[in-house]
């Protein structure tokens, strides 16, 4: 934040940078574990008493009969900016006076022993302490700046890893792949399958799908990485001798904005035709309307076969291709910003397990932010305890996010 030449506020982003992660091995974690602690921090009550008072400067100059229109526009957009973080920010505050109220009357029940009065209050206490949290929540959202492609739909790719143990990789490939098909229902969003290799035992090598609904990117972008299963396969030996199997499987989340501007010459591309595999329907092994299209410069292969036609199939994987080069522009720029940076939440790096689904013990742990949630099966099936999962990821990433903001700010002042 910082005033214009001619003494006006000039209308940047709150937090003027391109991208937000989580490093796996984040120190802040401890010290914020929820927004609502992060809230207590003396850096950002400073920088929203900051914001609060702009907005009012801002709202003042407004009043101003000597503007003109272009002084007029910018104070417009930043009152615009600033005026829904000034209204949460003043919120939050009202209701911190409330559980400060409430606090001292527990207190004075305690001291006079007014049980049921004291269990009241507690409650309600209890009920001040979520809606505080909601709305920390919801003002760090409005601090943090949204992603270019959080709105888009994506391609999500899905493809089993190896193991010594048989077909538990195959098998938990296509659970996972069915997990985010039964979370797109969840979420009302569209689930176009375009690619589809199943395994020969029930399981699956490889599966691709279309996603497109409201903030498909936004939710799953955290979801690329590698996810490890630990369990007793059902059958073979080391079920006889209930041994512990660890497999794993990548998932890929590629954002598809709406118009790509990727141009692919023809001469790059060989395209193959084939007969196409799995389920699909009768015309599944009867024709060669499946399609393999390789950019040749860069080694990338696509397909595609789940339509009859062939030519749908190839204008499908040719929208893909264009997706996975344009991606490959994005992590370009990606690692020149962050190159000093390790593991991240939201680069899709496959190095390292992001998640482990361990059967035995019947629990899921998402390494990046130290979360188990007990019952695979509620996890897998793709809905409430899903969606927990990956809006607690957001919240961290969006602590992470004022967090180093917040150092930065504090770095450059002690350096001035």
């Amino acid at each position: 934040v910082g005033l214009h030449n001619h003494g006006f506020w000039r209308p940047k982003p709150l937090l003027d940078t391109p991208r937000f992660t989580l490093s796996l091995s984040s120190q802040h974690r401890k010290k914020h574990e929820n927004s609502q602690a992060l809230w207590k921090h003396k850096a950002v009550q400073k920088y929203l008493e900051t914001l609060s008072k702009e907005y009012q400067q801002v709202s003042r100059q407004l009043t101003a009969d000597s503007l003109n229109d272009f002084e007029q526009r910018t104070l417009r957009r930043r009152c615009a900016d600033l005026s829904p973080i000034a209204a949460a920010f003043q919120e939050i505050k009202e209701a911190e006076r409330e559980v400060q109220e409430l606090e001292a009357m527990c207190t004075e029940l305690d001291s006079r022993d007014e049980k049921q009065l004291l269990e009241l209050a507690l409650e309600e206490k209890e009920s001040l302490d979520k809606k505080m949290n909601m709305l920390c929540r919801k003002l760090f959202q409005l601090l943090v700046p949204k992603e270019k492609y959080d709105r888009s739909p994506v391609i999500l790719e899905v493809t089993a890893g190896r193991t010594t143990g048989g077909d538990i990789c195959q098998q938990f490939t296509k659970e996972v792949f069915e997990m985010y098909q039964s979370y797109a229902d969840y979420k009302h969003w569209t689930f176009d399958i375009m690619n589809y290799t199943p395994a020969e035992i029930g399981g699956l090598h490889h599966a691709a799908a279309h996603i497109s609904g409201e903030n498909v990117y936004r939710h799953l972008k955290y979801e690329g990485g590698t996810h490890r299963v630990q369990r007793i396969p059902e059958t073979g030996m080391s079920s006889r001798m209930q041994r512990i199997h660890t497999g794993t499987m990548s998932v890929i989340v590629l954002p598809q904005p709406e118009e790509v501007d990727v141009k692919v010459d023809p001469k790059d591309l060989r395209i193959d035709t084939f007969r196409a595999r799995g389920a699909g329907g009768q015309h599944v092994n009867k024709t060669d309307s499946a399609v393999r299209i390789v950019h040749l410069p860069t080694g990338l292969a696509v397909e595609c076969q789940q339509e009859r036609s062939q030519q749908t199939n190839k204008e499908i994987a040719l929208r893909t291709l264009r997706a996975k080069l344009y991606q490959q522009v994005i992590e370009k720029q990606l690692s020149q910003e962050q190159s000093a940076r390790k593991l991240q939440l939201g680069t899709r790096a496959q190095s390292e397990r992001i998640r482990t689904y361990n059967f035995t013990q019947d629990r899921v742990t998402d390494h990046r932010i130290s979360y188990d949630a007990r019952n695979i099966k509620e996890i897998l099936s793709g809905k409430e305890a899903l969606d927990k999962l990956i809006n607690r990821l957001l919240e961290f990433a969006e602590i992470e996010a004022v967090t180093q903001y917040l150092e930065n700010l504090q770095a450059l002042e002690g350096g001035g």
